[in-house]
């Protein structure tokens, strides 16, 4: 799933100079010049500069100087449909860049070349686990990991500086909680944390070892009433509670960056990206603001995150298997991913190349809890639990009040339901 706060992330992409370069589909044949193969590729807007598509396209036919690849970039708005007619029709693209947790819908159609036997080839025991779980479906792998980003906390280096904290030295829950607390006084909020950012409660029920729902004998039930997820839930509730963070809400109502703008918030959760729309927003915080990994339970492990990105998937009526493969080989590889990572401060898709972004603040933050990312549960019926959210209203629920059990029982139930 592209992460929706992952539009902060624009600030680093010149969209403008992204465009389409070839007509849609591949099944009709038609050749690059020359007689090479002509390559039909789908990515996503934003997902890539327009500087690194240069670099890249030049880079791939040089070194596969029979195939002319044709990029067309794609709109985040409608793609699902978009995709699900492509694969269904006799013209679809070779290759196709999608949200990591809508390759189980796309698999489910039958529409995908199943991929297993090459992810040794692709370095596939070091992928995240993020990217690489919810891009297999029923033990077959149809989703590459393309690349990964998931959230930090951003904070005001100056208000924790005046606080006398270090922010390097946060990393269990409960020294979180006592900065915190120490930085909700004197007008200021603590934390901006809005009572619906379902995704950061999903990694507090993952650090507690529940889930938002699980499978059993082929059946998939919500899981918000377990111990470990309300304990999840309970830890939400105490941290939401050290700054004003409406109840009722999520982080894009009102954007959280532009309430951290306003000078009265020391930290917010959010992609690295967030801070640029801070310091966008009031340009007297441009140089005060910071980056660490969600503290976890204990020191020796970070916070489990949700992991937003996308992999990369062939659909299996392409009629340039080969190629296509060869196209994802080498932009999964480690040479573009640690190119492509420097030039979108994302992470890439292995561990073993989080060294690759050492030198940005916020990406190498971010690599540290990609490492034990996660994503939705991998069922295609969770798109339904998302078009209805109940997971936002169990959480307002239980912030105004409601009684955590049995608010979690409804909630469960209402995923439940949705799944079917």
């Amino acid at each position: 799933m592209k992460l929706r706060l992952l539009a902060g992330l624009s600030a680093f992409v010149a969209a403008a100079g992204l465009s389409a370069c070839s007509p849609s589909g591949s099944g009709d044949g038609v050749s690059g010049d020359g007689g090479r193969t002509a390559l039909d590729v789908w990515l996503m807007r934003d997902s890539v500069s327009a500087a690194f598509q240069k670099d890249f396209e030049k880079g791939f036919e040089a070194a596969h100087p029979d195939i002319d690849v044709r990029v067309q970039i794609q709109e985040w708005d409608g793609i699902g449909e978009k995709v699900t007619a492509a694969l269904a029709s006799n013209d679809a693209p070779d290759v196709i860049e999608t949200g990591n947790t809508q390759v189980a819908q796309l698999a489910q159609s039958g529409g995908l070349l199943d991929l297993s036997d090459k992810v040794d080839d692709l370095g596939g025991r070091h992928w995240l686990k993020g990217l690489a779980e919810p891009g297999a479906y029923e033990g077959k792998q149809y989703g590459i990991p393309f690349y990964a980003a998931n959230r930090v906390v951003v904070y005001r280096t100056d208000l924790f500086e005046k606080a006398g904290i270090d922010a390097d030295a946060i990393k269990t829950r409960d020294q979180w909680i006592a900065a915190t607390r120490k930085l909700d006084e004197d007008g200021r909020q603590g934390i901006y944390l809005p009572g619906q950012n379902w995704y950061t409660l999903s990694g507090f029920i993952w650090d507690e070892g529940g889930d938002l729902a699980t499978e059993s004998d082929g059946t998939w039930r919500g899981a918000l009433d377990t111990p470990e997820a309300l304990r999840g839930m309970a830890f939400y509730k105490k941290l939401q509670a050290l700054g004003k963070g409406p109840k009722d809400s999520d982080e894009a109502q009102p954007p959280q960056a532009e309430v951290m703008a306003k000078g009265e918030v020391a930290q917010i959760i959010n992609t690295p990206g967030g801070a640029n729309v801070v310091a966008q927003n009031n340009p007297e915080l441009k140089g005060k603001l910071g980056f660490f990994p969600i503290p976890g339970k204990t020191a020796d492990k970070p916070g489990a995150v949700f992991t937003g990105g996308s992999d990369l998937v062939i659909p299996a009526v392409a009629e340039h298997h080969d190629a296509a493969y060869t196209f994802v080989k080498e932009l999964t590889g480690d040479a573009w991913q640690k190119k492509l990572a420097v030039a979108m401060s994302y992470v890439p898709n292995r561990t073993t190349l989080a060294d690759a972004v050492a030198e940005d603040p916020g990406a190498s933050a971010m690599a540290v809890g990609a490492a034990v990312g996660h994503a939705t549960p991998n069922t295609p019926g969770w798109a339904a639990v998302e078009a209805k959210n109940p997971v936002k209203d169990y959480m307002t629920a239980v912030l105004t009040g409601g009684h955590p059990a049995r608010e979690a029982e409804k909630a469960s139930d209402a995923i439940t339901s949705a799944m079917k």
